[in-house]
């Protein structure tokens, strides 16, 4: 922290003499873990005139004075580190990016990754909060007074977006309008009603007017293992001699009226949301009771299971005996009294006030207690998420929720979370556990299910059992050209068509079609089984073939 550094967060020259320390100062980054890297060829781009290093990668090469490559050949367990050891005071090193050699030249188009994008593609709502850094924003303390100001959110020109402030907002936007999707934002607990303005006005200014976006102040406010709830409890209850959780609320209520103000006569571009704890009704209500009617839109527990303390008892006693099936029945025992702590929140607060019922995150909440400890039955835990069992779990899972929806719009769940790698000890959160992952080879049950139980998955799903070959009439190959054509039946009404592999991802879509039949090309397809799902006019589902490439 004694180095001289820019707006930008680089140091403003390498090395540094900072007048305690023999020799003069370099600056270093460590890559811990790089399980999320996939294995190939790495590109170094960045500014400036200087030096850059890396350790433990595979054949460094240096192009030229501003271009490095190296190779990752097994990045499971492995450990990165990069250097600036030289960086010139009239041109310091900057803006240094990392990119698979692969994706340099789509890299200056967009910048995220498209393995991450095919697999996004069909979900239609991302909420930001991992993204923003929500939990502990800022780094500072929670007796703090000083509340940060616009001016020092997260910038695109930064050093690095995995600080304590996270990605910048301009990043939500550009994902949402170039990729057509719905977003959630959580508002930071310790800014300026200025930041929160200024935050609202550029959602407001940029974002596509037909996109939805959900806000919501902060994450858990409820939750003590948060800065943000120690924050408004010192600040809001404490301080004032209110009682908690009524000193919150004002906190609340200011976020969602400065939104309110900014978005007036645009307010069905958003939806205000008051966050609650799903199995607290005292404090959901004392919560939600205390707002002004009118001023939001939407209430939002989790929709988690998981294990009761009896079950997790039962579970430390079997030990390293237990299996999967174990570890499933309990989580399923278990599954009534989840949803009894939804149903209450929807009869005292949702049918009582007529708001929406969304939820902000949830899935499988299947952990040891208490948590950050390994259990003895680690072993199972762990093939559980891997399991046809998990698969059958949320299925029983999204059916029972099912019953908590109303009229014939679907209910919102924000699964938590898209990516992440199993854990005993932390959780086995991700639906994938890498962007890449080969269900084929390693199983992915939750994601199948989620896809599943979504709006077009969920009715694919019912129809699988009846899926179409190559070899029927509907569909048939050019083996000249490697097309496919779909000879569009008489009388039948498609109004769309998309072809799926086997994780989901929509290699071609066709909303506009016209004349007598549809053409596919699949030469550059892989071998394997590929889905071919039309819609009618108004997206109602009507089949689903099969493609067979070999």
């Amino acid at each position: 922290h004694l180095l001289k550094y820019r707006y930008d967060g680089y140091p403003t020259h390498i090395p540094q003499d900072i007048g305690i320390e023999v020799s003069a100062q370099i600056v270093a980054t460590i890559w811990a873990v790089t399980d999320g890297w996939s294995s190939g060829e790495y590109t170094v781009l960045y500014e400036g005139t200087g030096e850059i290093n890396f350790r433990w990668v595979d054949n460094p090469i240096k192009h030229n004075e501003n271009r490095i490559t190296f190779e990752v050949n097994n990045p499971i367990d492995g450990t990165i580190e990069m250097i600036i050891s030289e960086s010139d005071i009239n041109d310091p090193v900057r803006n240094i990016q990392i990119v698979l050699t692969d994706y340099v030249t789509l890299n200056k188009e967009q910048v995220f990754n498209p393995a991450w994008l095919d697999i996004l593609k069909p979900f239609k709502t991302v909420r930001f909060m991992d993204w923003g850094k929500t939990n502990n924003w800022g780094g500072r303390t929670a007796d703090d007074t000083t509340l940060f100001t616009w001016e020092e959110r997260s910038g695109i020109d930064f050093y690095t977006w995995t600080g304590s402030k996270g990605i910048p907002y301009e990043m939500m936007i550009k994902l949402m309008n170039e990729y057509d999707k719905d977003g959630w934002v959580c508002v930071p607990h310790n800014v300026s009603d200025d930041y929160i303005r200024k935050m609202a006005e550029l959602f407001h200014e940029q974002l596509n007017p037909d996109r939805k976006l959900y806000v919501e102040l902060s994450n858990e406010i409820w939750n003590w293992m948060f800065t943000q709830t120690h924050f408004y409890n010192i600040h809001g209850c404490e301080n004032k001699g209110v009682s908690w959780p009524e000193g919150i609320v004002p906190y609340i209520q200011n976020c969602m009226d400065i939104w309110s103000d900014v978005f007036e006569g645009d307010l069905e571009r958003i939806s205000r949301v008051v966050g609650v704890q799903g199995s607290w009704q005292d404090v959901s209500n004392r919560t939600v009771f205390n707002m002004r009617q009118g001023s939001f839109d939407a209430v939002s527990p989790t929709f988690y299971f998981g294990f009761s303390n009896d079950s997790d008892a039962a579970l430390d006693a079997l030990g390293e005996d237990a299996t999967v099936e174990d570890v499933i029945f309990y989580a399923r025992k278990d599954m009534p009294n989840a949803l009894s702590y939804l149903q209450s929140q929807k009869e005292s607060i949702i049918d009582s006030l007529g708001v929406e019922f969304v939820f902000y995150e949830g899935g499988q909440h299947i952990t040891g207690h208490p948590f950050g400890e390994e259990p003895t039955w680690a072993e199972a835990l762990l093939a559980s998420h891997r399991d046809t069992a998990m698969y059958n779990l949320y299925n029983e899972w999204f059916d029972m929720l099912r019953t908590l929806q109303e009229g014939d719009e679907p209910l919102k769940l924000m699964n938590f979370s898209f990516v992440g790698g199993r854990s005993a000890r932390y959780g086995s959160w991700g639906i994938l556990e890498t962007m890449t992952q080969d269900t084929s080879i390693i199983p992915a049950p939750k994601y199948k299910a989620v896809l599943e139980n979504m709006n077009r998955s969920c009715e694919i799903s019912a129809v699988e059992r009846q899926l179409l070959d190559i070899d029927s009439p509907i569909f048939y190959p050019n083996p000249s050209s490697g097309e496919v054509k779909y000879q569009i039946q008489k009388g039948e009404k498609v109004g769309s068509l998309f072809v799926m592999d086997y994780l989901g991802r929509v290699l071609y879509e066709n909303n506009s079609i016209n004349g007598d039949f549809v053409i596919i090309d699949v030469c550059d397809y892989s071998t394997g089984v590929y889905f071919v799902v039309m819609f009618d006019d108004n997206e109602q589902y009507l089949k689903t073939g099969k493609i067979n490439v070999r």
